[in-house]
Formats: C-alpha cells, sequence, structure tokens
C-alpha cells in the first residue's frame, strides 16, 4: 500500500487494479482502507499546508507509453487509458528517451481552469493567448524514483510552465518528491538545471515531439530558461 502521513491524520491508500492493462476496461481504483475514494475529489490536496508540501496521484508511471488519466466522467474517477478515435492512446517516444520522462499525474481538488472543487483561472493569458483546459492540473515528478499507477506521492513545486494545444492552455507544474535524494538541494527550476542538467530541455523536445508548445512562466512568460525565476504564482490562490 502507500502510507504516508497527510497532514494529522495518517491515511492508507492503495491501487485497485481492474481489468488488464492495455485495454478498454482496465481501471485503478484508489482504495482506503476497504472503502473505494475519489483520486480527485477524496484525497486532501495538501499533505502539510505550513511546508508546501501537496499530494499527487500518478496517473503515468516514468518510462511507460500508455496515456492512462483521471477519469471526469465516470463515478469515483477511476484511472484509465484515454481513447481517441475509438482506440487506445500511447504517448509517442521522444529520442533517445522511453515514454514519459517524468512520473506524471495530477494534483488532486485542482481543475486547470473552471469550476471548483479548487479552480485555476480559466483566463485567456495576454501570453499564451488560450483558455484553460478544465482537465485537473497536470503534474511532472522528476525524482529518480519510477511510480505506479494511483500512486499517492508528496511533492513540493519547482515550477510551471503552460502547453498549448490545440487552442487551450493546459499548466504543467513540475514538482519533485520529498523522499527523493536530491529534493533538499532542488527548490526552483534553476536547481533542476544546475543539479539535473539537461531536464528541462529534454522535456521541452519531448512536449514538441507530444505536438504542444512548451512556454515556462515567470512574472511575465520567458523563453529565457537561463535567467527564469519560478513563480508560484498561480499556486497560491490554492
Amino acid at each position: 500500500g502507500n502510507e504516508r502521513p497527510w497532514g494529522k491524520v495518517t491515511h492508507r491508500v492503495h491501487s485497485r487494479y481492474i481489468g488488464a492493462a492495455n485495454t478498454l476496461e482496465y481501471r485503478v481504483f484508489q482504495d482506503e482502507a476497504g472503502q473505494v475514494v475519489s483520486p480527485w475529489h477524496d484525497i486532501p490536496l495538501f499533505a502539510d499546508q505550513n511546508a508546501g508540501i501537496l499530494n499527487m496521484v500518478v496517473e503515468v508511471p516514468r518510462w511507460t507509453n500508455a496515456k492512462l488519466e483521471i477519469s471526469k466522467e465516470e463515478p469515483l474517477n477511476p484511472i484509465k487509458q484515454d481513447i481517441k478515435k475509438g482506440k487506445l492512446r500511447f504517448v509517442r517516444n521522444c529520442f533517445p528517451h522511453h515514454g514519459y520522462i517524468w512520473n506524471y499525474g495530477a494534483f488532486p481538488q485542482v481543475r486547470d481552469g473552471s469550476s471548483p472543487p479548487i479552480p485555476l483561472p480559466r483566463i485567456q493569458h495576454a501570453e499564451t493567448k488560450a483558455k484553460g483546459d478544465n482537465d485537473p492540473l497536470s503534474v511532472y515528478e522528476i525524482g529518480e524514483a519510477v511510480g505506479y499507477v494511483g500512486q499517492v506521492k508528496q511533492v513540493k513545486v519547482l515550477g510551471i510552465m503552460a502547453l498549448l494545444e490545440e487552442g487551450e492552455t493546459d499548466w504543467k507544474v513540475i514538482v519533485v518528491d520529498v523522499t527523493d535524494p536530491l529534493a533538499s538541494k532542488l527548490n526552483d527550476i534553476e536547481d533542476v538545471e544546475r543539479h539535473l542538467p539537461g531536464l528541462i530541455r529534454a522535456t521541452n523536445e519531448c512536449f514538441r515531439t507530444l505536438g504542444g508548445q512548451a512556454i515556462w512562466e515567470d512574472e511575465v512568460y520567458t523563453q529565457n530558461y537561463e535567467k527564469m525565476k519560478v513563480t508560484r504564482k498561480l499556486l497560491q490562490q490554492l
């Protein structure tokens, strides 16, 4: 199971798998003490709000290709593989990597730009010229440990960027697992470049491979990565 202290309450959540992976029937539910809970609505956003530690739900483990995501429509919001034109979706490999180069997931309780539980502004940003996509807020965890589908990780925020996809802004939050050996040394994107050189560049290249355009968030948008200072102003609204 996945046992971590969330605030003053210890939750015991583990993944319950239904069906075979890479099939239309595959579902991953969150089980807490024998009861299925929603990874979006029932897991708290903050593990430790004073320390700025958040919970994230892993949807796609690093080095895998199946495009898994939390279902917005199905009861209790299981994780399932996305479908496009009746076929299961898989992400392309970005040479020389295999699948996603991060643990990809979402923050519970947060949508990218619409109604509650906790909204981020679904505004047309002056730079991206596009509104939020109303999906759970995307999170990319860059620690060394490979996660598993449905895992709840405790993370801290390092940066935020916008990916322009089909006329919508898909916010991407870059985080690191607080238990990662480098976590104490990583506090913003400049630290990532210092301790994990090449990862930001590989991230940008992978997003281009996936068909989007990456724009990093500063006090204003900038693509000058060397001088970029990370802003947390979007997450300060949570």
